[in-house]
């Protein structure tokens, strides 16, 4: 397949460029596995669920993974780390006028200096005077998401953060969860509708664009995900009593689908740069919740593939025509899995 099957106009004034008033406050389009349309409010959520079901979230905590600095030159820099690959080390995408070689350094204060040690395609690795997360804390700004315009501000650090977040490590938040607040969640608990967690670290590489014609040719960045064996025993335990897997969101999606590579689901930590496209076999999940995506991403492959391109297409088509708000701060799909051809 060709990167242009999946584009799409999009008006300009449906990228939400802020959240619903009140957390959840947002619109639900339901996908049935026939392709049939159903509006929603997202609060109409538990109605689709049933006592059986289990939802799996992301519980990756965004960090501060937007650097200001300087080179030895004096030259302005602007880092936006991709992961954190140790305690003292990271990747980072580099903007400058010239990038800075290894060897040399980036001063983001005057005591607070980062090492610059090696190119790694179109990122730099990055050794930090202190842990990583806590020279970000101090200096960093929150990542929003390149169409956002607005300079972050305290109610984004709120809202740009799932109400579960635990693991801190994604510089870009797992959309789908915006949507569930704490009233959320305990109604699905008192539905009987169970929870699990996986942690994957979303990359800055979610947002970068697919450069190549044909789809084949697009390579993923790796992003690192951990499977807890609870959750394992649940999704398993799910299955057998007919429920469905219910991913909350592409990453947690991918995390399950990543570990399931083998056939069979396993616990554990690991790597994958795994890129779903259409005619991928689902392994794990039956139904996904997620946000609208950007034309042509690797991300609106990967709904193409769990729901179908023509049910994926007709449904963007009516999300525009009903006004839908689309990407991070937008509105939510429920989406059955399409059956097999």
């Amino acid at each position: 397949m060709r990167v242009a099957d999946f584009d799409f106009d999009l008006p300009a004034d449906l990228i939400a460029q802020f959240p619903p008033a009140v957390r959840g406050g947002s619109r639900l389009l339901h996908v049935e596995a026939s392709g049939t349309l159903h509006d929603h409010w997202f609060s109409e959520l538990p109605a689709l669920l049933q006592p059986d079901d289990l939802l799996v979230m992301n519980d990756t905590r965004v960090i501060k993974a937007r650097l200001f600095g300087q080179k030895d030159s004096g030259g302005k820099v602007e880092l936006l780390v991709e992961r954190v690959t140790d305690e003292f080390e990271a990747l980072a995408f580099i903007r400058a006028s010239h990038a800075p070689k290894p060897g040399s350094h980036i001063h983001l204060s005057d005591d607070t200096l980062l090492d610059v040690l090696a190119r790694q395609d179109d990122l730099t690795q990055l050794r930090f005077p202190r842990p990583v997360l806590e020279v970000l804390d101090q200096f960093g700004r929150l990542p929003l998401p390149p169409y956002i315009e607005h300079t972050p501000t305290a109610d984004d650090e709120a809202r740009y953060q799932t109400v579960y977040a635990n693991e801190p490590g994604a510089v870009a938040a797992p959309t789908a969860g915006l949507h569930f607040d704490d009233a959320m969640l305990d109604t699905l608990t008192q539905q009987g509708i169970r929870t699990a967690r996986v942690t994957l670290h979303v990359g800055a590489g979610t947002f970068q664009p697919v450069r190549v014609d044909h789809v084949a040719d697009h390579r993923m960045h790796s992003e690192r995900y951990t499977i807890p064996p609870a959750t394992v025993d649940a999704i398993r335990d799910t299955h057998a009593r007919g429920g469905h897997v219910v991913a909350v969101g592409t990453t947690s999606l991918r995390a399950l689908e990543a570990a399931a590579q083998s056939g069979k689901l396993h616990a554990g930590s690991g790597e994958t740069d795994i890129f779903i496209t259409p005619g991928y076999r689902f392994r794990v999940v039956d139904t996904l919740i997620t946000n609208f995506h950007l034309p042509r991403s690797t991300l609106l492959m990967l709904v193409s593939a769990f729901a179908g391109v023509d049910t994926i297409r007709a449904a963007y088509a009516h999300a525009i025509s009903e006004r839908y708000r689309f990407f991070s701060y937008g509105d939510a799909m429920f989406l059955e899995k399409s059956p097999p051809a």
